[in-house]
């Protein structure tokens, strides 16, 4: 692979997940990504107690984010095999926090009223 395209990380992200799935977690992303906005302009303010709470669910998108990997893979930590590996694993993690955080405010704000204590 002497080119990295956008191409050949689809391919490869096709590759690791599989096509339906890879396309599932893509159209989910999309989907969550478009109510997390239309709860932003909706509320036109951010409630510091959902953020909280999307904040507290961040190490647990992180874990599950590493292990779905890991399991679609079929890796374990033993596989670690350098410094690039960490990075990816660290990426991933990252991506899994920051992804149910968006998750849970979002969620949270399309199922609970907003009350005055939430401003």
């Amino acid at each position: 692979m002497k080119d990295l395209t956008f191409g050949t990380l689809i391919a490869v992200f096709e590759e690791i997940f599989g096509r339906g799935l890879f396309w599932a977690m893509l159209a989910a992303a999309g989907v969550i990504t478009l109510a997390y906005v239309y709860v932003l302009i909706r509320d036109r303010a951010v409630s510091w107690r959902k953020f909280l709470w999307a904040q507290l669910s961040m190490p647990f998108g992180a874990i599950g984010a590493v292990l779905f990997v890991q399991a679609m893979t079929h890796s374990g930590f033993a596989d670690i095999g350098g410094p690039v590996d960490v990075i990816v694993l660290l990426t991933v993690a990252v991506a899994g926090a920051i992804g149910l955080a968006i998750l849970v405010y979002t969620l949270e704000s399309l199922i609970l009223r907003k009350t005055r204590s939430d401003v």
